[in-house]
């Protein structure tokens, strides 16, 4: 697993930035659908809920980038 930096435009960005902001894109379609549906408006706390699912969303990205 090698992640080296992303040249955009002559500015280097770390590898991560890049996977946060697919994370993201592929998180926001999800909570939008949950929130539609009310699935989740029993959640304890929906902020810490959301923000756990978008670290799994981050992680389950970084995983399958890095094969």
């Amino acid at each position: 697993m090698g992640f080296t930096e992303i040249d955009i435009f002559g500015v280097y960005v770390a590898p991560i930035s890049i996977l946060m902001v697919a994370a993201w894109l592929l998180y926001t379609p999800l909570r939008r659908g949950a929130d539609h549906f009310g699935l989740f408006r029993d959640v304890w706390h929906p902020a810490l809920f959301w923000f756990a699912m978008y670290l799994v969303v981050l992680s389950a990205v970084v995983l399958i980038a890095s094969h």
